[in-house]
């Protein structure tokens, strides 16, 4: 199977990833990827906000390691991304990213909830004891739901993000998914198939089954990402993507460059 561009890829900027950007450039060559694109968490307004990702003075040292993959790859189509969480207030802020530098596309994610809890991560999962799926889920689609109604972003990261650890609402979650996935067929943004599911307790690809094909009746188009935090994990079960993608009625993909997207036949 001829496997997909992989556009979700961290670097150690973000201090919890492993490997500079040539050797996920390497590997990408080795499996025979047709194009990869970086997108490592981005600086937000203050540095305090959490210790995962780069600082804002880091940026163009991020930008200038792609740029270097780029020059000692020359055969492989490298994208320059950020993943850019969305925090409302905060637009202001990613506005002001956006014209620093030559960006192929924006990934934006929503990874907190409840101020400042970032839910999906390991440290503070025993937050969720106190918490209802529901109203976890809710107020998570809502802010994600917001994330693509803004147009600042081509792809929505790893869309059911909450279900990373196992925990499921025990509503019916049709009517959060389609609200979300309407805002992203007015604006045309993209969701992204992203494996690392796969490698958490959910088991899963995000999006699920029943999420994507309500995304593809909804007009909703895609791309894919392994979310590699190592160069081993560079193109990780992109072939599985592929078929839950194809499964669900999808027979192409997109792809970015200086934020102008192309379609490309799965």
């Amino acid at each position: 199977m001829a496997l997909p561009a992989d556009y979700h890829m961290h670097t150690p900027l973000c201090r919890h990833a492993k490997g500079e950007p040539v050797e996920y450039a390497e590997r990408a060559l080795e499996l025979g990827l047709p194009e990869i694109g970086f997108s490592d968490h981005s600086p937000v307004e203050h540095d305090d906000q959490d210790d995962w990702r780069m600082l804002a003075d880091e940026l163009t040292e991020y930008v200038t390691k792609v740029e270097y993959a780029r020059e000692t790859h020359p055969s492989l189509p490298i994208r320059l991304g950020l993943e850019v969480d969305f925090i409302p207030g905060h637009e202001p802020w990613i506005k002001e990213m956006a014209r620093r530098h030559d960006w192929d596309y924006f990934i934006g994610s929503v990874h907190y909830i409840s101020g400042k809890w970032d839910f999906d991560n390991p440290k503070y999962i025993a937050e969720w004891e106190n918490r209802s799926a529901e109203e976890v889920w809710s107020e998570y689609f809502e802010r994600l739901t917001c994330a693509a109604a803004s147009g600042l972003f081509q792809i929505i990261g790893h869309p059911d993000l909450p279900k990373k650890f196992g925990y499921y609402p025990k509503r019916d979650c049709s009517s959060l998914y389609s609200t979300f996935l309407a805002a992203c067929e007015e604006t045309h943004t993209c969701i992204e198939l992203n494996t690392a599911g796969l490698r958490k307790d959910c088991k899963e690809i995000y999006p699920n089954i029943e999420f994507l094909k309500l995304a593809k009746s909804n007009n909703v188009q895609i791309s894919f990402g392994s979310d590699a935090h190592a160069p081993h994990e560079v193109g990780l079960s992109l072939d599985e993507a592929v078929n839950l993608a194809k499964k669900c009625g999808y027979d192409s993909y997109c792809t970015f460059a200086k934020l102008e997207k192309s379609i490309v036949n799965l």
